[in-house]
């Protein structure tokens, strides 16, 4: 299928939501959560919680804030799920300044502190870092030292835990890049313990959170959000992440359940039927047991 990516719908493929009214009342937006988007955000979210066990009793969780429409929901449904959770949890909201210039930095905290999000902010220079060693395919490498920061952070905090706001649909997103451009089946996990950091485990609450709905209640509630903020990539017109989710709507209009199935596939892999894999670096192949 010829991917045109001219034709890219800004909607769904744009991180960031442009407002220009004034935000509502953040006692309307924390009712909107609960009631307007209870079926599409709020319900999901404890959904994503209780299937895959995220929180438990005594977490000192680190919420990871970017500034961007889907972090800034995290934060305010985590905050929520604390009001009411039986389980006793505490909540800490970091976010990194990789970087930012003035104005995406100013609405990084302007923002936060309209949402009710008290907001603790560390300085790094990783944009700069980047544009030395990695400017022509930045976002790889700036994504693993952004959460390596954050990992490093958190442990500062004595967290156990930090937050990221990735969606339900970053998830079959990555596993079709990985099946068309990595030649790997990989799927983003809704909860992983960190590999270089001894007690530490990543969460991805809005694991069943679809993002057109999360548009949607940025819009409604007239919410700040910024894009990724980066300045080496700024001028990058094309990703493979964005010919991906032109991918999957233009296979929805054949099959509109083809999100469900994808993400389900996650959830179905036939062991025995697969020619080869790998597990806790041990590689296998289906020889082995023919």
């Amino acid at each position: 299928m010829k991917i045109e990516l001219a034709k890219l719908n800004a909607e769904k493929l744009c991180s960031s939501v442009e407002v220009t009214s004034q935000m509502s009342s953040l006692a309307d937006i924390e009712k909107s959560i609960i009631k307007q988007y209870r079926s599409k955000l709020w319900s999901p979210f404890i959904k994503g919680i209780q299937e895959f066990k995220m929180i438990s009793e005594g977490d000192r969780i680190a919420v990871c804030i970017s500034g961007g429409k889907d972090s800034l929901l995290l934060a305010k449904v985590m905050q929520e799920m604390q009001k009411y959770s039986e389980v006793n949890f505490e909540l800490k909201f970091i976010a990194m300044n990789p970087g930012y210039n003035k104005k995406n930095y100013e609405m990084l905290e302007k923002t936060s502190k309209e949402l009710g999000i008290e907001l603790e902010v560390f300085d790094t220079k990783i944009f700069e870092i980047i544009e030395e060693i990695s400017k022509d395919y930045p976002c790889y490498m700036c994504s693993r030292m952004r959460r390596g920061a954050l990992y490093d952070y958190a442990q500062k905090l004595n967290c156990n835990k930090i937050a990221l706001g990735h969606h339900y649909n970053d998830f079959i997103e990555t596993i079709l890049l990985n099946v068309l451009y990595a030649g790997n089946y990989r799927a983003m996990m809704p909860k992983i313990k960190a590999k270089n950091y001894d007690g530490i485990e990543l969460i991805r609450p809005l694991v069943y959170v679809r993002e057109d709905d999360i548009i949607k209640y940025t819009k409604q509630n007239n919410i700040h959000a910024m894009d990724c903020g980066c300045v080496v990539a700024a001028a990058k017109t094309s990703s493979k992440r964005k010919e991906v989710k032109l991918l999957i709507e233009q296979l929805k209009q054949v099959n509109p359940n083809i999100e469900k199935s994808i993400f389900a596939s996650s959830k179905n892999v036939n062991i025995s039927s697969i020619i080869g894999g790998s597990e806790d670096g041990i590689n296998f192949n289906f020889l082995d047991k023919y």
